[in-house]
């Protein structure tokens, strides 16, 4: 009797492919090992260290390119002596913050054994560390994409974000949108608290709500975040006066050099149409000169219609998917910046900060769009601290590396408003 067939021998199972976009989500993982476990999460640590103490001696030299990168934070010392005597900076016109920076402005006294400078550093090496580690925990279906993002994006803005209190915001945009897009009533309290927090912080924040799913989460989301941030706000006004002056300053500013508009007339004085100068203005340098005051009214309007499009986006919206609150909040943020008649260098943060939040969701639409923000956030740094006094005098490196960016910024936002609309609104066949 012969003996049965040998069974057929086992066979490997396909390589994955790696011709597909790097952000794919199959495609990532094996290119990148960022399977999450013990190795990935040492690795993930070690390049956050390795990065951060690389950000960390840069701002210590403080002297690539126009250097001084770190006296933002001698500000906030002179503003932090300021809340000590009990009121909010007076008349001073390079505070244009709402009341609840002056918490963060304050927070370095919390380490007395540290000077201001050291303790502000640590606070945002902190802030750092808690969005690298809330991203790591967020990524549910086993891919680390947010976090790598975010640990390994923040270093191409070289070693400001040491400098600004941008991270401490982000950190509480990134938990807010994090924690509403969570399942339990209590989660979405506690975003919309952090996000009514961050509003009174940096304004901004507030936009992360724009996606919550309709009914009872954004009904739990806002209530929140309305009921903190005028909690934060009569708190401050008790203790402290002048907490909205403000305002004033706000209403003044003109178009800062590193906006679109500042973009539009730094080529225009270059082909010589255009005879305005850069004059330094409440806390940056902006263009004075003809046609400056329209162009920043149509950045304001421009900004109305950007919120006009995404409450017309939140009405019409049919397919709502666990990526679609985040992938909304970035796509608000980068409409918000882009139309602003002021783009420091900072904004970066938060845009980079929300794009990670995105990448923790498979289903996010946001791929291409994070992608375009890595080369901006390079630009960025170039263009401050690196380049500034090109960008300043206008010469041809200047003006490129200055439209290049803004350029990339501008796709960036089209792109995720075009994408975002797709994804939620748009029938199939218009797809």
């Amino acid at each position: 009797m012969a003996p049965p067939p040998a069974p057929p021998p086992a066979t490997a199972p396909p390589p994955p492919s790696l011709t597909g976009s790097p952000f794919t989500s199959d495609t990532f993982t094996s290119a990148t090992f960022v399977m999450v476990g013990r190795g990935p999460a040492l690795a993930l640590a070690a390049v956050w260290l390795l990065t951060r103490v690389g950000m960390l001696l840069l701002l210590l030299r403080d002297d690539l390119g126009i250097g001084g990168v770190g006296r933002e934070v001698a500000l906030y010392e002179h503003w932090y002596g300021q809340f000590a005597t009990g009121t909010f900076p007076p008349g001073d016109v390079t505070w244009q913050y709402p009341p609840g920076a002056g918490l963060v402005i304050m927070a370095p006294g919390i380490l007395p054994s540290l000077t201001y400078f050291q303790a502000f550093v640590a606070l945002a090496l902190l802030a750092d560390a808690v969005i690298t580690l809330a991203l790591a925990r967020a990524d549910s279906e086993r891919v680390t994409h947010g976090a790598w993002y975010w640990v390994c994006g923040l270093p191409l803005l070289l070693h400001l974000p040491l400098a600004r209190y941008d991270v401490h915001t982000t950190a509480l945009a990134v938990l807010a949108l994090l924690a509403v897009n969570a399942r339990s009533t209590g989660a979405h309290q506690l975003g919309g608290a952090l996000a009514g927090i961050g509003a009174m912080v940096k304004v901004w924040p507030a936009l992360v709500l724009i996606g919550t799913p309709r009914g009872r989460t954004t009904r739990e989301a806002w209530t929140a975040a309305v009921t903190a941030a005028v909690a934060l706000v009569a708190t401050l006004a008790l203790f402290f006066s002048g907490s909205f002056g403000f305002l004033r300053q706000q209403g003044n500013r003109g178009i800062q050099i590193e906006s679109l508009g500042g973009t539009a007339l730094a080529l225009a004085r270059a082909a010589g149409v255009w005879p305005g100068r850069v004059e330094f203005r409440y806390g940056s340098f902006e263009y004075v000169g003809p046609y400056v005051s329209s162009l920043g009214h149509l950045a304001l309007l421009l900004t109305v219609i950007a919120l006009g499009w995404l409450l017309l986006w939140r009405v019409r919206a049919r397919r709502w998917t666990p990526a679609t609150p985040l992938d909304a909040a970035f796509a608000a943020v980068l409409l918000f910046t882009v139309t602003s008649r002021v783009i420091s260098p900072q904004y970066m943060i938060w845009l980079l900060g929300l794009a990670a939040v995105c990448l923790t969701s498979r289903s996010t639409v946001m791929r291409p769009v994070a992608l375009l923000l890595l080369p901006a956030a390079a630009l960025s740094s170039l263009a401050y601290p690196v380049l500034y006094l090109d960008v300043l005098a206008g010469t041809p490196a200047g003006l490129t590396v200055m439209a290049v960016r803004n350029a990339l910024l501008l796709a960036a936002a089209l792109l995720a408003a075009r994408r975002l609309w797709t994804s939620t609104v748009a029938t199939p066949a218009a797809e």
